[in-house]
């Protein structure tokens, strides 16, 4: 893990996440470009996502079975081919169904984060991770910008035919630049796709970062698949490239992501999780202001996206910091297991958020917020109780009771 090899694997991060987000900033200009509502528009944005889960579920466990570098190559290749169809879509059908293969197969960041965590020591490896997710920040900060602007400039297709030539010249450097792997597992296929599951249910490490971040990334996909409804609604009535530029605003995430793996790495994840959580709720109340309008709900929206940013991305960093440890032999399955329910949880916060847009506006949304970051809490307190009463030795007076 040199440093040119650490920044083209965040690179790779980031240009594979990327295509996830930078249809958010362009939902209102599919819905007029192929002439439907902004909410049916917006399944192009939960396909990708829901894609991206089945992804995460089908393919991520083969990266302890495969050579790493023909596999991201490939799987680059077919996001390429997906971005193309979703680009050319005489339809809202068919683009929907083109995204979904989109999300499937642009799940390398997925793969590069075990590979990484494998060449790594053990005292470098939150630092590491922190990297790579900088990475994957600028990836989804800048499509969301190149997006919105692209879009607004030609048409909506203009940023799906963009990002497919830049996934493709990607899976050629990595094809001649990539280092030789060793898989990890010789399991047949049908084996892999169960073991994220028995794991989620033998570790309870595990299942605690799944918990937290399903819950924290539902809230941050409701916020941001709401707030290009809310900027090119009535209230401001600005312009898709509005999205990606609010979106630029979270660029202060790649610089505290690194720093909050340093701080895992020297103090462990279960703290910095409570205060991402707790950085979470705060934010819903500072996001709501952003109804207002003008000058000072966007001073709202600016502050409270940026907090938001920096707490579920820092809250990222230590759970997978924590997934990784479990076991250093199956960390693409562990991964599997964590970032499927994280996705899961982002699938369904997007739903909820539009929705909840629709019904009772962006007041709503921070009420969504809200009550997921509040359910997070409530499951960190009560893990928090049943740690201290495990750890507690037992008294004298309990064995003579008992």
């Amino acid at each position: 893990m040199n440093r040119r090899l650490t920044l083209l694997l965040s690179l790779t991060c980031g240009v594979a996440v990327g295509n996830i987000y930078f249809p958010q900033a362009i939902v209102p200009l599919i819905a007029a470009g192929l002439d439907t509502s902004p909410g049916s528009a917006s399944l192009a944005v939960t396909a990708t996502q829901a894609g991206y889960t089945a992804g995460m579920f089908l393919l991520v466990p083969l990266g302890d079975r495969l050579r790493h570098r023909p596999y991201l190559v490939v799987l680059l290749c077919l996001t390429g081919a997906g971005l193309l169809a979703a680009g050319c879509a005489p339809s809202l059908p068919v683009l929907v169904a083109a995204s979904a293969l989109v999300g499937l197969t642009t799940v390398a960041a997925q793969i590069v984060g075990p590979l990484a965590a494998g060449l790594v020591a053990d005292e470098r490896r939150g630092a590491v991770i922190g990297t790579l997710l900088s990475g994957s920040i600028g990836g989804m900060l800048l499509a969301r910008t190149f997006s919105g602007t692209l879009g607004e400039w030609l048409s909506w297709r203009a940023p799906y035919l963009a990002a497919a030539s830049v996934v493709l010249v990607l899976a050629a450097v990595l094809s001649r630049t990539l280092p030789s792997t060793t898989p990890s597992t010789s399991r047949p296929y049908p084996s892999l796709l169960a073991e994220p599951l028995r794991l989620l249910l033998a570790e309870r490490a595990l299942r605690r970062s799944c918990v937290y971040q399903a819950t924290v990334f539902a809230g941050f996909s409701a916020v941001w698949t709401a707030v290009a409804l809310l900027l090119t609604g009535p209230a401001y009535g600005l312009g898709a490239e509005s999205v990606g530029l609010l979106a630029l605003v979270g660029a202060a995430t790649m610089l505290a992501t690194p720093r909050a793996g340093r701080l895992v790495d020297r103090h462990g994840p279960d703290r910095m999780t409570a205060a991402c959580v707790v950085a979470v709720l705060t934010s819903a109340a500072v996001l709501l202001p952003g109804t207002l309008g003008a000058a000072p709900g966007l001073a709202a929206l600016i502050a409270g996206t940026l907090l938001l940013d920096v707490a579920m991305q820092s809250g990222m960093v230590a759970n997978q910091s924590r997934v990784y440890a479990i076991d250093a032999n199956a960390r693409s399955r562990l991964n599997t297991a964590y970032m499927t329910c994280a996705y899961l949880g982002g699938t369904a916060g997007s739903w909820l958020g539009a929705h909840a847009y629709v019904t009772a506006g962006w007041p709503g949304v921070c009420g969504l917020l809200a009550t997921l970051a509040t359910t997070a809490l409530t499951y960190h307190g009560a893990t928090r109780r049943r740690q201290f009463s495990e750890a507690r030795p037992c008294h004298p007076s309990d064995s003579a009771v008992s």
